[in-house]
């Protein structure tokens, strides 16, 4: 239908390679932030207790304001950072499988409770320095929160998220308060020290250390988790797959960004026309809305030859991550635990099966898998 097609409301999908990272990287195109919200004319639509929240994190702010906090957190996920937490990950990676080996011995398990999602909040939440006994219920409150960030949702998803966002900001605002009484040699407690130093205002500076807190940890999870189990899915999938790569493991790193390519976990961004524009010979409004489909991009033929096939040995470029300012904080990281749960499920498991196809919730934007039954 072209790079560049009418949504059915006020809106845009941009669906081609090209026209998608040039939204991304290019600096006319906002996020949608509240300056921008408070212009339009069906202003309910934006004021939903979860959807005002999250428009308050990194994901929706613009600079200068984006640039301020981005730059506060430094690169998150630099060489020497993936390097220190990697002994981490191996250790996380090998409880996990050490509980999957128990079930499987039983019979078949869910990879998805037993390590997609609980290797993510591992790894966060010990960065983080939260407790483990909360793991548990941040995950419940997070799979709850991301409904107001649908492209379409209801009224009944964003009632859920209300509860789960005014849990969040309960749980993070307490975090806070406990790490600023009880300083600890964790990323919270460096974040405290910098915004002290930077804003006068201490009531301010909590607020935004919340926010900063907050959305670190929920973009880690969903994202991750679904990554993770698509990953095994995908390669389960087609018989002889598991083996050769476990004899081939050389293209581990390959098969992740592949599994990246071919179904992303979030199909769908937005972002505003900063001023009136052509997108791929369309003339597009100012303030008018674009949805970039991740999915659509990564599956351009003209970028990625047969791109409905699922190659390991592609060598395919994507644009999972996003672009620009505001590409992917985590994504070092995500590469990080999927290379290092694929490599020792290889290891130890060279004969896992997936005995039935995994099963996803009923989202658009942000994907998610419940549940994937594995055995051996």
């Amino acid at each position: 239908m072209g790079d560049v097609v009418r949504a059915p409301w006020e809106a845009y999908f941009v669906t081609g390679f090209d026209a998608c990272s040039e939204v991304l990287r290019g600096r006319n195109w906002l996020a949608p932030d509240f300056a921008w919200q408070e212009r339009q004319a069906d202003t309910e639509r934006w004021e939903a207790v979860a959807t005002r929240e999250m428009t308050k994190t990194l994901s929706r702010l613009n600079a200068p304001e984006h640039t301020c906090q981005r730059r506060s957190l430094g690169n998150l996920f630099d060489r020497s950072t993936i390097t220190r937490l990697t002994p981490q990950v191996e250790e996380h990676v090998a409880r996990l499988l050490d509980e999957l080996a128990d079930k499987l011995h039983r019979g078949e398990a869910d990879l998805v409770s037993t390590v997609s999602e609980q290797l993510p909040i591992s790894t966060i939440g010990s960065w983080l320095g939260i407790p483990p006994e909360d793991y548990a219920h941040i995950l419940e409150i997070t799979h709850d929160q991301v409904h107001a960030q649908e492209l379409l949702p209801t009224k009944k998803q964003l009632a859920v998220s209300a509860e789960a966002t005014v849990r969040l900001r309960s749980y993070f605002t307490e975090l806070v308060k406990q790490r600023r009484a009880n300083p600890g040699n964790d990323v919270l407690t460096g974040w405290i020290h910098t915004w002290d130093a930077r804003e006068p205002d201490r009531e301010a500076a909590d607020e935004i250390l919340y926010r900063l807190t907050m959305f670190v940890t929920i973009a880690s999870l969903e994202t991750t988790a679904t990554l993770l189990s698509a990953m095994v899915e995908l390669l389960l999938k087609e018989p002889g797959r598991w083996g050769w790569l476990g004899e081939n493991p050389g293209y581990i790193d390959a098969a992740v960004d592949e599994v990246l390519r071919y179904d992303p976990p979030i199909h769908i961004n937005t972002r505003i026309a900063a001023e009136d524009t052509v997108l791929a010979g369309v003339p597009i409004a100012k303030d008018s809305m674009v949805h970039v489909m991740y999915g659509a991009a990564n599956h351009d033929p003209r970028r990625n030859e047969d791109p409905d096939a699922f190659d390991v040995q592609r060598s395919g470029t994507h644009l999972t991550f996003g672009g620009g300012v505001h590409y992917c904080l985590g994504a070092a990281l995500a590469r990080l635990e999927a290379r290092t749960l694929l490599t020792q499920l290889l290891k130890r498991f060279p004969t896992l099966r997936s005995i039935a196809p995994a099963t996803y919730a009923s989202r658009l934007v942000f994907r998610r898998v419940t549940s994937l039954s594995v055995a051996i």
